[in-house]
């Protein structure tokens, strides 16, 4: 059977850390779905088109990942596209107890998804999208932190 991972987030914006995680998820599972939330009840810095374009930019080089965006409970999401796998991101001991509520209720509301976590290598450790778009704002050179074309993306909306 096809191994297939879901990591979903809004990506707003894609990083660098959230890079190094698909990256590294591509090398364990046959397949892996970038599913990026249209959240209506959060107030988005991207548009979901644009967070998907930049996502595709952004892993265009590996052949097993996919980018699609969602608006619905993430385990239908999943079992729609029949992934067995949630990936989420911990990069500090301060994420672990939402991180694993969201996965007990996961489990709850389908029990035969599974919840990995991984965490970033250490020099993507304290890069968050807030951060990113914050540092932007405020006039920062996010290159360290994000793709060349996500950086293009974020300048010419800060731009606006």
């Amino acid at each position: 059977m096809k191994k297939i991972a879901i990591y979903p987030g809004s990506f707003d914006p894609i990083t660098n850390g959230h890079i190094d995680l698909i990256k590294r998820a591509s090398k364990l599972f046959d397949e892996v779905i970038i599913a990026i939330t249209q959240n209506a009840s959060k107030s988005s810095f991207l548009s979901i088109e644009e967070r998907v374009s930049a996502a595709e930019n952004s892993i265009s080089s590996l052949k097993n990942t996919k980018v699609l965006s969602f608006n619905s409970l993430l385990v239908d999401f999943a079992k729609e596209h029949n992934a067995q796998i949630i990936i989420r991101g911990l990069r500090a001991v301060s994420d672990f107890e939402y991180e694993f509520q969201l996965s007990g209720m996961n489990k709850r509301l389908n029990s035969e998804i599974e919840t990995l976590f991984m965490t970033p290598s250490e020099e993507f450790a304290n890069i968050s999208s807030s951060l990113v778009r914050e540092i932007l704002l405020l006039g920062g050179d996010i290159s360290p932190f994000v793709p060349g074309e996500v950086k293009k993306i974020l300048l010419d909306i800060a731009k606006k």
